[in-house]
């Protein structure tokens, strides 16, 4: 139907009448919702994802021994086999907090670079291409961190390093740039768009729900992106300890250069979605326009966001009534300031995930330097934080398969709200199992508060960190894969790139919050590091759940009048309803739009 401004609406009253399997209002009331199949052609897009992480983390996986710990004498790899009182392999012996600096600058990079590929996504080549592109930037930075670890190169530490830092930043553009568009690309394979009924062979009626189907996606694309990186990682450090850096580098470089052919074969097989000019810009002065209206009707800051009109007087509609004219730049109408809204409110559920973050990213940095301080038994120290992707891989199905099909058929709707919640208490916990471990290490090493300098390593077991990196794991399943689903699910279609990119981009926010920490990041102090971090979580839950517990009552609402709306400008750009300031790109012979 239309408002009074011309404007079409879809109501559930519509969709019924065009789709005969949607349901009634009394179905969507009553009857249990499930995820839908999916669709084969996933899996070849969450291999490219699969692929990349296995070389992401590969390489990342030995980075700390490189940077911390220096070329063992007699090795001109960085090797330690065949070396007599060497424990850890190393290269440029620049430090424990040099290599938390680092790995925590490559971590900044990696999650800030998301917007410039959602930028060039969005603007200029669209999801697939810009793909093409972070690949072809990523195997030249791969190339660059063989380099830096060739023989002739390691035994010059400054030259060493030099090329390194180039590496990072080149890998990470390459790196940052992809991920803001594989998971959008990988949702926007499902076939289900609205909600439908299905009749199970039990006889039971179902609601089969597109939000859970995407939901079920992103925990099989993290499988796979853990998968990747638990190869990754097994094989490069065992490269790196029996062969060298070089090795470690260079396999999971060859296994990434497997990507490009999975792009060709699929190039005419996905739905691509085209570039539909950028919405950042747009986005920008819209906001930019709002404060604006909101101060001149005498509105503070505060106040004007939190008021139900910030959004009403930045309307096209409301800007000529109340102008009788608009801005040459205001090319978009009604309907487009309502999914700018409410992609900002999906973002605002991003906030305090650089608290999160913060210690999930330990598990590459401080606990790859705790492990070395026990007694491993011949293991590498940098193996250990494989317990991470191992604990992912055998609970993402457990989830799928059994807790949340338990959970739904006892009538309990477990909510991307919820399932943040409990990810952050989790690791809080996960926080607080590593201070307890850091602490016995200095009661029993033989150089009490000074374990990681210590020739000697403690008597504790490296296997008592298995708790640590499992809770890490399972907290992940609710809270990072939950993330990539909020992203996608309530974004507005064209701003999906945008917003996973924002969701990544709190990644480079505790990147840059975790530098503060850097002092405490080192013996005498590392207890304290850790029960920091396992405060701040817990904080963030609480404030997290208070923030956020209204949209949890609204979940199914919400969705269903996100559906409807994209369903409203489907029929926008196809001209049925008020028209776009400028139209759509139209598809090329080889993309088909859903949007």
């Amino acid at each position: 139907m239309r408002d009074e401004k011309g404007i079409t609406h879809t109501t559930s009253a519509d969709l019924e009448s065009e789709y005969p399997d949607y349901p009634s209002a009394e179905q969507r009331a009553s009857l249990r919702r499930v995820p839908g199949s999916i669709n084969l052609i996933i899996f070849t897009v969450a291999f490219i994802e699969f692929a990349e992480r296995f070389s992401y983390y590969g390489c990342m996986a030995v980075l700390t021994n490189f940077i911390q710990f220096p070329l063992p004498e007699g090795s001109t790899t960085g090797s330690i086999k065949g070396l007599t009182g060497v424990n850890t392999p190393g290269a440029l012996g620049r430090g424990q907090q040099a290599a938390f600096g680092i790995t925590t600058f490559n971590t900044f990079w990696v999650y800030v670079t998301p917007l410039v590929g959602a930028y060039f996504a969005d603007a200029v080549w669209g999801r697939f291409k810009t793909i093409c592109v972070a690949i072809g930037i990523a195997i030249i930075g791969h190339i660059l961190l063989i380099v830096c670890a060739i023989p002739s190169v390691i035994s010059n530490s400054s030259a060493s390093y030099g090329v390194l830092v180039i590496a990072i930043i080149v890998m990470g553009l390459g790196t940052g740039v992809f991920k803001s568009n594989i998971s959008p690309l990988i949702a926007e394979q499902i076939t289900d768009k609205h909600l439908r009924v299905k009749t199970l062979g039990s006889g039971e009626q179902v609601l089969v729900d597109p939000a859970m189907t995407v939901s079920r996606i992103m925990m099989y694309f993290y499988l796979l992106i853990n998968a990747g990186a638990l190869s990754g990682q097994i094989g490069m450090v065992f490269a790196e300890q029996d062969i060298g850096f070089w090795l470690s580098f260079t396999i999971p470089t060859i296994v990434f250069c497997l990507t490009p052919l999975v792009m060709i074969w699929g190039n005419k097989r996905y739905v691509k979605v085209p570039p539909q000019g950028s919405v950042m810009v747009q986005a920008f002065r819209l906001c930019k326009y709002a404060f604006k209206e909101s101060k001149a009707s005498g509105i503070g800051f505060i106040a004007g966001l939190r008021s139900a009109e910030f959004w009403q007087r930045a309307k096209p509609s409301q800007v000529v009534a109340k102008h009788g004219d608009k801005p040459s730049w205001m090319t978009f109408d009604d309907l487009w300031v309502e999914e700018v809204r409410r992609s900002i409110k999906a973002c605002n559920v991003f906030l305090l995930y650089p608290l999160y973050w913060i210690c999930y990213n330990q598990i590459t940095s401080n606990l790859t330097s705790q492990a070395a301080t026990m007694t491993r038994n011949g293991l590498p120290n940098d193996l250990i934080n494989n317990l991470n992707p191992i604990s992912l891989v055998i609970m993402i199905p457990l989830c799928d398969v059994v807790i949340y099909p338990f959970l739904r058929s006892r009538g309990i709707q477990f909510t991307p709200i919820k399932k943040i919640t409990l990810g952050f208490f989790i690791a809080s916990v996960a926080m607080m199992s590593a201070a307890i471990t850091q602490h016995y290490i200095y009661e029993t090493s033989p150089c009490g508060s000074q374990a990681a300098t210590c020739d000697e390593v403690s008597p504790l077991n490296v296997w008592i960190q298995t708790p640590t990196y499992v809770l890490i794991g399972i907290s992940e399943i609710f809270a990072s894969i939950t993330g990539l689903e909020y992203a996608f699910t309530k974004a507005a279609p064209n701003m999906r790139s945008l917003v996973t990119a924002v969701f990544l981009v709190t990644q480079s926010f505790s990147a840059a919050l975790a530098q503060a920490f850097v002092p405490i990041s080192t013996d005498p102090l590392l207890v304290w590091n850790y029960s920091v971090f396992a405060i701040l979580s817990s904080i963030a839950g609480v404030i997290f759940w208070i923030a956020f517990r209204k949209l949890d009552k609204e979940e199914n609402r919400l969705n269903d009048m996100r559906r409807n709306n994209e369903t409203d400008a489907i029929r926008h750009q196809e001209g049925i309803g008020a028209q776009y300031g400028q139209a759509p790109a139209p598809a090329t012979s080889n993309e088909k739009s859903i949007v």
